[in-house]
Parts: structure tokens; sequence; C-alpha cells
């Protein structure tokens, strides 16, 4: 296999990687995050070493790299699939971590394929960002479009206004007669 298309099915694969992470970012608590079966799946480890990796270095993920999910938030996404109810079911609330506390995984778990998901989870967070900033400008063009436009309805609607004063019939009062009557 030449050097071009191990590159080429390199990059395709990392593609296909990177849209598998973006379906497995959540937005909890107003934060986009991925949860430790995900991330465990993704690594190729049990989703209990990866738990058991980060509470041996728990001073390593702060609050906002890291937090278990509260009872309510855990049923929510098990009712929108993003949880399955595997056999005998999880006994612990799963963590969902940041995007920082997903830098640090890579850390604590030190192996290549760690590394490589990694990057790839980095690459899936800034297309993500990229897309959200998108959609803002996206908004923010469209309400200045509906703006400008709803302008233009006005002037629009006085030049349709001065037409129809113009179109309509006036009334015009009798004009005399003028010349000779005959009679």
């Amino acid at each position: 296999m030449s050097k071009v298309t191990s590159l080429v099915l390199r990059r395709r694969s990392e593609a296909v990687l990177v849209a598998s992470i973006e379906r497995r970012i959540y937005i909890i608590r107003g934060q986009k995050v991925m949860l430790d079966a995900d991330l465990a799946e993704l690594y190729r480890v049990p989703t209990s070493r990866l738990n058991e990796q980060m509470k041996r270095n728990r001073n390593r993920f702060p609050a906002d790299f890291m937090f278990q999910l509260k009872p309510s938030e855990a049923e929510s996404l098990r009712s929108q699939n993003a949880i399955s109810k595997r056999r005998g079911g999880r006994r612990t609330l799963p963590y969902a971590f940041t995007e920082q506390g997903v830098a640090m995984l890579s850390s604590v778990l030190n192996s290549e394929r760690a590394v490589q998901v990694n990057i790839a989870i980095m690459r899936a967070f800034v297309k993500l960002r990229e897309v959200i900033a998108t959609h803002k400008e996206l908004a923010h063009k469209i309400e200045e479009l509906e703006s400008k436009f709803q302008q233009h309805d006005e002037q629009i609607r006085a030049v349709f206004d001065a037409i129809r004063e113009l179109l309509a019939p006036q009334e015009v009062a009798p004009r005399k007669k003028i010349g000779f009557l005959h009679g």
C-alpha cells in the first residue's frame, strides 16, 4: 500500500471517528459533555476502568472538567436513548466529562489509543463550536434582513397607498356649463 493510499484511508477513518464522536456529545447543565460509557467505548476500555482511573486521579478532574449526573438527568438521557439499559443496568450514575475533562483522560489512561481518540474528540468539539458560531451568525443576519425588509415593507406600503389614492375615483364638483342655452 502506498503512503498516499495509507494517508487517505487514515484521514477517512479519522473523519468517521469524528462523526461518531459528534453524535456522542450532549449538552447537560449548559455544557457540552461526553459520557463515561461512550468514552470508554471509544478508548476500548471498560467503563469501570475509565472511572477507576479518573477516581485515582481525582485532583485532575475539578467540577468544571467532570461531574456525575443527577438521577433526573440520567433518566432524561435514558428516555432519549442516550443511555441504554444494558443487562442488569448501571449501579452508579454516569459521569459527564467536559472538553477539558476529556483532554485530561488521555493523560490518566496513558495509551496510544487514548491519545488518538482524544485528538479526534478535540476536533469534534472544535467543529461543534464552529457550527454553533455559524448558526449564531446566520441568526444575526436573518434578524438584520427582517429589520431591513420591515423598513422596506413600510416604504412599499406607503407607495401603494399613494398609488391607490391616485387611482381612486375622485368626486368632482359639477362644472358650470359654458355656452348658450337653447330653450
